[in-house]
């Protein structure tokens, strides 16, 4: 069974660091494209980044180009997210995924595996 689990969120303030770690079970994080989407209250699912199959590139929204990090761990089957310098815009929660279908930057939680979350807020 494929199961993600999201960890790491908090409160911080404007300008602060977070890194968010999703686990994986049930199959291997490097033969899968991994994402992170983010949901901010009353909006949309969001993509924010990817990280590819096998080579590991990865991609980003333009909103968090140069703020955020995706990275994997094939040792300990893991995602993460490294969350820098930090807007009060980024306030969501934030999911890790696989096989999931997104169109014109928005996703569909109809479709692939999802974990249940973890809330980042940026409040000073």
């Amino acid at each position: 069974e494929v199961q993600l689990m999201e960890s790491g969120g908090g409160l911080v303030q404007p300008g602060g660091s977070l890194r968010l770690s999703c686990a994986a079970s049930g199959f291997i994080v490097s033969d899968s494209t991994m994402h992170w989407v983010r949901q901010a209250p009353g909006k949309g699912l969001e993509w924010v980044s990817a990280v590819n199959s096998g080579n590991g590139d990865t991609y980003y929204r333009d909103s968090v180009m140069g703020r955020f990090t995706a990275s994997r761990s094939d040792a300990k089957n893991a995602l993460y997210l490294q969350l820098d310098n930090l807007e009060p815009e980024d306030t969501a929660m934030y999911y890790c995924a696989k096989d999931i279908s997104c169109s014109d930057g928005y996703c569909f939680k109809s479709t692939g595996n999802w974990g249940q979350g973890t809330q980042v807020t940026v409040s000073s």
